[in-house]
């Protein structure tokens, strides 16, 4: 493993975070009765930009579009391909390379650099965002949102009821 410290730690920690969130995710869209095709697009949105992200954290193409048309199983697969790609990619990461600038081209053709904590950052705030939307699209369907708080992945327990008649960290 690569050298550590306080920041590396951390962007490791989010990185578990963001896995115990992606398998949430798709543990509620399994057991769903019927999967909302929305929440279905906007979970393919997040699993799409982690690994474009991750593409252009390690400057290759990247092998899926920012809003792929996936079902369930291919969704699984991209789930699974990504933590051990992040893993990896994080276990080799040393404090120093934190600092590292990335030059990249975005979506819309415009040229950017950001450094990879900031980069980094983004992907786990930027999931974390769309999990709330799948949430929001699971709840409009009827079904139970699942919670994928940060705070309940570090206490290992489930976030506090927010409505009436939700079972969801109870």
């Amino acid at each position: 493993m690569a050298q550590g410290g306080v920041m590396l730690s951390e962007l490791r920690k989010l990185r578990n975070h963001m896995d115990w969130a992606d398998d949430a995710m798709l543990d509620a869209l399994a057991s769903a009765p019927q999967v909302p095709t929305e929440a279905l697009r906007e979970l393919a949105h997040v699993l799409g930009s982690e690994e474009n992200w991750l593409a252009r954290l390690e400057a290759r193409p990247a092998h899926a579009p920012i809003w792929p048309m996936a079902d369930l199983a291919e969704l699984t697969r991209l789930v699974r391909e990504l933590q051990v790609a992040y893993g990896r990619y994080l276990d080799a990461l040393s404090e120093a390379d934190t600092h590292r600038i990335v030059s990249y081209t975005n979506t819309a053709g415009i040229r950017f650099e950001s450094s990879v904590r900031d980069i980094l950052h983004h992907v786990f705030l930027h999931s974390q965002y769309h999990r709330g939307k799948v949430n929001l699209m699971l709840r409009q369907a009827g079904i139970t949102p699942v919670p994928v708080d940060y705070i309940g992945f570090v206490r290992q327990f489930p976030t506090a009821v927010t409505r009436v008649g939700d079972t969801a960290g109870a």
